[in-house]
């Protein structure tokens, strides 16, 4: 009976409150940011979002009317931007006016309410509601996802996108899902706006795809094609707009050469930095291929990227390696920011020993049993870190696996808590499992 009323506490009282702070944090997060769009920590990608929407507007269609990054020249076609965010900011400017701050209250507004609402969901489907709880509270007050969420860029909106693929694939995954062509619907529906905020994604859907199937049982196989329909739908109008400009096939951006030739470059050696100025970076790419394409520029650098692994597969796993602090750092720099060091210190450096230790205790429950849920999240995290330790790692790429890790960090705090469950009436999924054995 405690246990009936206190999850009915967590769903109508403690979950509400939760998501309101969250909103009220990143309506404050917008003030900071204004109604001006400049190149604040982190955030310098909304200059190119909100000038690709002014410049759509005005009808001169996806370009830009000056020399732009990566090397985009005046008035030619870019595909290097999410279609989907320059879009939603498209409406919004067209609707309100051109007013950032007007998408900034609706970005903060959805992104506050959702993003941890699914880490509830997804946390109480993995470790139960007490933690779910608890990672929802942290994902509330986090402080790089508070001053992500106000800014014009793909970040906020995809970290709550993937969060809500993950639980849709957990709800699939679920043998005995009565509803599993609703889960598979909105599962496709959440992937496409994944993969269409960031296509990166879209190397992580088979593993996905091929771990619900295993989970259910081998089941599920005609909601897996469904899943799998609705992504390709979304993706191949902006394939076949992409051809149509660039007389070649381009999935949907044209970023990943960019990235993948940067990261690699041999100006690197086998120590990786993190940041070079945006001149080094155009410096870094020949003469001679400046006259290309956007398209046409990214598979040379792709071309060369891989060049640069197969002259020097030894320096390439160095440099690899070495991305490793880059990715993880959790401690205060000289080289940044006074607000980028409070950020990462009081949020990544708080919650990394509660991770740590989450990590563990979730280990050595899951005994490699692999259709367990917390499978999935083992599945995400290790791709996304491998990609990014193989190409170009920074904070800010990290933050979708920061969602995820704060799921861990608090069964940790659960667990550490669980002495006091009687006390303050308060039980977790674990201290009831353990009390049952």
């Amino acid at each position: 009976m405690v246990k009936k009323i206190l999850d009915r506490k967590i769903d109508n009282l403690y979950l509400p409150l939760i998501l309101i702070l969250s909103v009220v944090l990143r309506i404050f997060s917008a003030a900071y940011f204004g109604n001006s769009v400049t190149a604040l920590p982190g955030v310098h990608d909304q200059l190119s979002y909100h000038n690709l929407a002014l410049r759509v507007l005005d009808g001169f269609g996806f370009t830009f009317g000056e020399p732009w990054w990566p090397i985009t020249r005046a008035g030619e076609p870019t595909a290097h931007w999410s279609y989907l965010y320059t879009t939603y900011l498209i409406g919004v400017y067209g609707v309100f006016g051109r007013y950032p701050i007007v998408a900034r209250l609706i970005q903060v507004i959805f992104v506050g309410a959702l993003q941890p609402y699914f880490t509830y969901k997804v946390g109480e489907r993995t470790f139960g509601k007490a933690v779910g709880l608890f990672a929802a509270a942290w994902s509330a007050v986090y402080i790089y996802f508070v001053y992500y969420s106000a800014a014009l860029m793909t970040e906020p909106v995809y970290i709550t996108a993937i969060l809500a693929s993950i639980y849709y694939a957990l709800n699939l995954s679920e043998p005995n899902n009565e509803k599993s062509w609703r889960s598979a619907l909105l599962l496709g529906a959440s992937l496409a706006v994944t993969v269409l905020l960031r296509q990166l994604f879209v190397l992580f859907v088979p593993f996905m795809l091929v771990w619900i199937w295993w989970a259910s049982g081998r089941k599920r196989v005609m909601q897996l094609i469904v899943v799998g329909t609705i992504l390709a739908a979304s993706i191949l109008p902006l394939t076949a707009f992409n051809y149509s400009r660039f007389d070649q096939f381009v999935l949907a951006n044209t970023n990943a050469g960019f990235a993948f030739y940067w990261g690699n470059h041999p100006i690197h050696g086998t120590k990786f930095i993190p940041i070079l100025t945006t001149e080094t970076y155009r410096d870094l790419i020949p003469v001679e291929l400046h006259s290309l394409s956007e398209a046409d520029l990214e598979d040379e650098l792709m071309d060369r990227a891989m060049g640069f692994i197969a002259e020097d597969p030894v320096r390439y796993i160095q440099l690899s390696i070495s991305r490793i602090p880059s990715y993880f750092m959790f401690w205060p720099s000289v080289h940044s920011s006074t607000l980028s060091n409070i950020s990462r210190v009081l949020s990544f450096g708080v919650a990394v020993p509660f991770i740590l230790v989450g990590l563990w205790i979730s280990l050595k429950r899951w005994k490699f049993n692999f259709t367990a849920p917390e499978t999935l999240l083992y599945l995400f995290m290790g791709f996304y870190i491998s990609i990014h330790l193989l190409s170009w790692a920074l904070v800010r790429y990290r933050l979708p696996v920061d969602a995820v890790f704060l799921l861990f960090s608090s069964l940790a705090m659960v667990r550490l808590l669980e002495p006091f469950a009687d006390r303050f009436k308060f039980q977790s999924k674990l201290a009831v499992e353990a009390s049952n054995s």
